[in-house]
């Protein structure tokens, strides 16, 4: 069985480590721990994990959080994987930092990655991990919110929890959605 894993972010070192880009930092801490790496390809940063008889291919879109939906796209046509078998990982500011939800479907909750990709799927159903970056913001400041680096108390726990998110994808794609949120999301 095959999957495509997601982390959205935005490529270049002046994002890596934002906020914004908690998806990619997602992958990347699945990707070492399977001691795996990422190479350049079409649209995207691509690597492929082999986990318990499944085929996981971890997606890092170069397009930029706000046509993250043409790579999703591409990706999902070349590889032939169905809406259901994909896993979106983003940042959410609507949760409390590090609070980390798996969901079914939902919204773009004001998150422009999310909101390309359904435009570009036209469907809200797929699967996402929405990682909580909390909303530490004064009003007008989102963006620069979003896009600062973590400060040093959260980068303290940003280890711990990207070790959960990881543990929820492994989870996702051997045991299902509905099990994995039962089992994951009052973490």
């Amino acid at each position: 069985m095959k999957y495509l894993i997601i982390g959205l972010g935005n490529p270049g070192e002046k994002y890596e480590n934002s906020r914004h880009n908690i998806g990619f930092k997602v992958l990347d801490k699945l990707a070492s721990l399977s001691n795996i790496s990422f190479s350049t390809d079409k649209l995207a940063d691509v690597s492929v994990l082999k986990h318990k008889g499944r085929q996981l291919i971890l997606v890092k879109p170069n397009t930029f959080m706000n046509l993250s939906g043409k790579a999703v796209n591409y990706w999902m046509q070349k590889e032939k994987v169905s809406a259901d078998n994909i896993l979106v990982v983003s940042d959410d500011i609507s949760l409390p930092f590090s609070t980390i939800r798996l969901r079914a479907k939902g919204s773009d909750g004001g998150h422009n990655g999310l909101k390309d990709i359904i435009e570009v799927l036209q469907s809200t159903s797929f699967p996402r991990i929405k990682f909580g970056i909390g909303s530490e913001f004064n009003k007008g400041r989102q963006s620069d919110y979003v896009l600062g680096n973590w400060s040093d108390k959260e980068t303290n726990l940003l280890e711990e929890r990207m070790d959960l998110a990881v543990k929820m994808i492994l989870s996702f794609t051997t045991i299902g959605i509905d099990r994995t949120m039962n089992d994951f999301n009052r973490r």
